[in-house]
C-alpha cells in the first residue's frame, strides 16, 4: 500500500514539474524571465510608482513560477511604460452639496511582452486596474496602501494573461 501512494506521489510531482507554475501556468520550456524598469508616463507622475509597479511584476513571476530572474534577455520578456495615474470623484452623495462619497485611484500600464520560444503567445496590450477610497480621506494617507493594492493587481492580471492556461 506504501508503494502505491509513494509511485501517485511521484506520479503526481512528476507531472507538475513540467513547464506549469503554481497559477496553473503554463511556462512551456521557458527558463528565465526578464522584466525591463517601467518608466512612468502617465500625465499624473507619482515619483515611487515605477519601481513599485516593477518590482511587483518581478515579484510575482519569482514567487509563482519555477522561472529564474534574470537581468535582460529573458526567455519570456516583459517591458513597457505606465501611462495612466488618475484620481476621479465616485459615487455621489445626495445632500445640499454636490459631492463625492467616494474618488478612485486608477493605474494603467502598457505591456510589451515577448515570449522568444513562442512568438504566437507575444502580445502588447494595457491593462488597467482601481481601487476606490472614501472621499473624506486624502490620497495622500491612503495612496501607498493603494498603489501597492493595485500593482499587485496589475502583475497577477499580466501573468494570467502571458502564461495562463485558462
Amino acid at each position: 500500500m506504501k508503494k502505491i501512494v509513494a509511485i501517485a506521489l511521484l506520479a503526481i510531482i512528476s507531472a507538475c514539474s513540467g513547464g506549469y507554475s503554481f497559477t496553473g501556468g503554463d511556462v512551456g520550456n521557458a527558463k528565465t524571465v526578464s522584466v525591463d524598469f517601467f518608466p512612468n508616463y502617465a500625465p499624473i507622475v507619482q515619483p515611487q510608482l515605477s519601481q513599485i509597479f516593477t518590482e511587483a511584476l518581478r515579484d510575482i513571476f519569482v514567487r509563482q513560477t519555477s522561472l529564474e530572474l534574470v537581468e535582460r534577455g529573458g526567455d519570456l520578456h516583459f517591458e513597457g511604460t505606465i501611462v495612466g495615474y488618475d484620481v476621479k470623484p465616485i459615487n455621489a452623495q445626495a445632500n445640499d452639496i454636490a459631492q463625492a462619497a467616494a474618488n478612485r485611484l486608477t493605474i494603467t500600464v502598457n505591456v510589451i511582452y515577448e515570449n522568444k520560444l513562442d512568438e504566437k503567445k507575444s502580445f502588447e496590450q494595457r491593462f488597467s486596474r482601481f481601487a476606490d477610497f472614501d472621499a473624506n480621506v486624502d490620497l495622500s494617507q491612503a495612496e501607498n496602501e493603494l498603489m501597492d493594492q493595485i500593482t499587485k493587481e496589475l502583475a497577477e492580471n499580466i501573468l494570467n494573461q502571458s502564461i495562463g492556461s485558462w
